[in-house]
């Protein structure tokens, strides 16, 4: 089945395009949800005219968002969690508890279907997208660490093994030099 999109829809296209999708996705899901319609002749030369609107619209939404987009790439969210010697967590951290956790710290509202995400079950860092529009996709960084344990960073380690490394170097040229100077 062929539509034309009227809205901009995730992982499908922007509006003003004509895709082929499965029956049961157009019929059931974009038609009535007023993110397409059926496709005809005639919808090639409304295309056209949808998709300049669309990007019309899409310009003002960006420029609102950025803002927005702005204060969640910086943002990082704690989440202190109990979990078993494994690092399998007891129960998850889900994407509305991390939406909640957002309006609680930043008053930023979002919908359960802009975080691209799966609940976490393990201990660690997660970068979350959060797809404000199909242009603006700002990252968050969600850590989930033990409850009663304050969270550290791990440390690089190919860092300190250059650095050793270079030290180690600078010790054997010094030792053969004092050897040279013994003799």
């Amino acid at each position: 089945m062929k539509v034309l999109l009227i809205k901009d829809v995730y992982k499908l296209g922007r509006a003003g395009d004509i895709k082929k999708v499965a029956n049961g996705y157009g019929r059931n899901y974009l038609i009535p949800q007023g993110f397409a319609i059926p496709a005809t002749d005639k919808s090639a030369k409304v295309s056209e005219m949808i998709a300049k609107k669309a990007t019309e619209r899409r310009a003002i939404l960006n420029e609102e968002l950025k803002s927005v987009a702005d204060v969640l790439a910086v943002l990082e969210l704690f989440f202190p969690v109990k979990a078993g010697e494994t690092g399998k967590l007891y129960g998850s951290v889900s994407a509305q508890s991390i939406i909640d956790r957002i309006k609680e710290e930043k008053g930023i509202e979002i919908d359960r279907q802009q975080l691209v995400t799966e609940p976490i079950r393990k201990l660690g860092e997660y970068i979350i997208p959060v797809s404000l529009t199909l242009d603006l996709v700002p990252e968050i960084r969600v850590i989930v660490h033990r409850e009663g344990e304050v969270y550290t960073p791990p440390v690089e380690e190919v860092f300190v093994e250059i650095e050793e490394y270079e030290m180690s170097e600078e010790l054997e040229t010094e030792s053969s030099e004092f050897e040279e100077t013994a003799e």
